[in-house]
């Protein structure tokens, strides 16, 4: 099959619903030529059948990020869809989560905070490190971020955590560098999935995209950053790494 990941062997996180961008990518991954395993945590069966909507059904290892346990064994997890001599070329890390008390900036303790950190940010470091393993020739990572360069409304300390994972990130590209492998973050602009949903106030803090986007910005359409990783994933970004790519309608450049 012909496509800019053809041949290439993609790790993917976070596919849950349709509406999501992991999903999104999963599907362009496929239809540029990579054969793509998934993760999933909690609902294996729901991840499980939207698996079999992807133009081919992809197999699910069981992953909770949080767990050192799945962690030490996805290598082997993915060897045994891959074949015992597999090597990956690209992971995606679409995993975040804040408890409901890491919405209140003020308020929350260090429980619901050290969750929101550990979950959405130091698990790109434990995820990278888990299938570094299966890249000995090198690789791209791209995890998704939420632009923490503003303090948005309602979004309190995943906010903080999002910018840990922008810095988590950076820190990888340096320290993995000389291992040829490349690690980058997708920022992209509000989508109503199911992720969207735990966040309060989530249409308002949408609404300014609706208002500001210079190109528009479609809440219902994840495809768009979906492109945006699997670029990313691709080997048309052979020399970048530690960078954020805005995938927002452009409203991460406009003034306040």
């Amino acid at each position: 099959m012909s496509g800019i990941l053809a041949g290439k062997r993609i790790l993917v996180t976070g596919v849950l619903t349709e509406s999501s961008i992991a999903f999104q990518a999963a599907k362009i991954a496929q239809n540029e030529g990579a054969e793509v395993v998934l993760t999933g945590f909690g609902r294996l069966s729901l991840v499980e059948r939207i698996a079999k909507r992807l133009p081919k059904p992809a197999p699910v290892i069981e992953l909770d990020v949080t767990n050192q346990e799945h962690l030490d064994g996805l290598a082997d997890g993915i060897r045994g869809h891959l074949g015992e001599d597999a090597a990956l070329d690209g992971v995606v890390h679409s995993i975040a989560f804040g408890p409901q008390g890491a919405f209140n900036f003020l308020e929350a303790d260090w429980e619901d905070v050290g969750t929101a950190v550990h979950v959405s940010a130091y698990s790109l470091k434990s995820l990278t490190m888990a299938c570094l393993p299966l890249m000995p020739r090198g690789g791209s990572v791209v995890g998704l971020t939420f632009d923490a360069q503003t303090a948005w409304p309602k979004y309190d300390w995943m906010g903080v955590a999002k910018a840990a994972l922008e810095s988590t990130s950076r820190y990888l590209a340096r320290d993995l560098g000389a291992r040829n492998v490349r690690c980058n973050l997708v920022s992209a602009g509000p989508i109503k999935s199911m992720a969207a949903k735990s966040i309060p106030g989530f249409e308002e803090l949408a609404d300014v995209w609706n208002h500001r986007a210079p190109i528009g910005w479609d809440l219902a359409d994840p495809e768009p950053a979906g492109r945006g990783v699997v670029g990313l994933l691709s080997d048309f970004f052979p020399k970048t790494t530690g960078e954020i790519v805005h995938v927002d309608g452009g409203v991460h450049m406009m003034g306040a």
